[in-house]
């Protein structure tokens, strides 16, 4: 739990900027100041027109929610991959055990990181109107209530489900392939963990837009079509997208998402390897010292 927590957080922040940039790139009828045609572009562009710091708003928000979300999701993904892998393959590595065991994890990490991702991007749309992210908690819980913290929560879950089956998969196949003895190795473990989030990224990405959609509630997107109120719904999601951009509308931001995901992966898996190498061999020395 301890070396997940560590790995959430770093994961979530060091990439953050890149985040925000997907987030506005994913606007399905953004404003005009706010069109960017690459990740570069986008970065440069926000910094010089809306200062050094926008790209980091709600930040805080994400560290807050990434450190228990990934410690739970951690923990239970490695209990279940034994488990499963004991009854299904004796012990042996199975594939079948780490797409199941990744998946269960991923309900617990979204229960506890969707109300953050909300608030998140909300803060990091275009012409945001919340000030700080407490007025931001408190004006959604006002104007929307409670539910509109988990509205994208069966979103959220159709594409981190996938997401997290394929990613798991591909993390330890790549293992099997390029450190098959397992030991505590940086290299495999960043090669690994980048092929397995990008994989995963470009895969799910149409989920992605839905989830963003259904969490910013892009007010100028819903009015173009008729939509009054709130959308909810992955199906309403879907259609909503299809028809502000047809195919392609699936796959906008799909660049900064792979951009993102790759070392965010990466730097999830090294930092999460290396403290559990450090904390394991920390306890064993201790253990024949005694």
């Amino acid at each position: 739990m301890m070396a997940g927590a560590v790995a959430g957080i770093m994961e979530h922040t060091v990439m953050y900027p890149v985040d925000s940039v997907k987030t506005r790139m994913q606007s399905l009828q953004p404003d005009p100041k706010a069109q960017y045609r690459s990740v570069y572009e986008a970065l440069k562009k926000i910094v010089l027109t809306e200062g050094f710091w926008r790209p980091l708003r709600g930040i805080n928000v994400t560290m807050l929610g990434a450190g228990p979300a990934h410690a739970m999701y951690f923990a239970c993904y490695e209990k279940m991959k034994k488990s499963l892998s004991d009854s299904i393959q004796h012990g042996g590595n199975s594939h079948l055990a780490n797409g199941i065991a990744g998946s269960v994890a991923t309900l617990l990490h979204d229960a506890v990181m969707n109300p953050a991702e909300v608030v998140k991007q909300r803060m990091q749309m275009f012409n945001s109107p919340y000030k700080s992210v407490l007025s931001c908690i408190t004006t959604v819980q006002r104007t929307e209530g409670f539910g509109a913290f988990y509205r994208s929560y069966t979103t959220q879950l159709t594409m981190n489900v996938p997401f997290q089956a394929i990613h798991f998969i591909t993390y330890e196949f790549m293992q099997e392939q390029i450190n098959p003895r397992r030991d505590y190795n940086p290299r495999s473990h960043i090669v690994s963990g980048a092929i397995a989030g990008a994989v995963a990224a470009a895969a799910t990405t149409p989920l992605d837009v839905c989830k963003t959609l259904l969490n910013t509630q892009e007010n100028t997107a819903l009015s173009s079509v008729n939509i009054s109120g709130h959308l909810s719904g992955m199906v309403n999601a879907f259609k909503t997208v299809y028809q502000l951009g047809g195919v392609s509308g699936y796959f906008r931001g799909v660049q900064a998402r792979v951009i993102y995901q790759m070392p965010s992966t990466a730097i999830a898996w090294s930092v999460y390897e290396f403290f559990k190498y450090f904390l394991t061999k920390h306890k064993l020395e201790k253990r024949t010292s005694l």
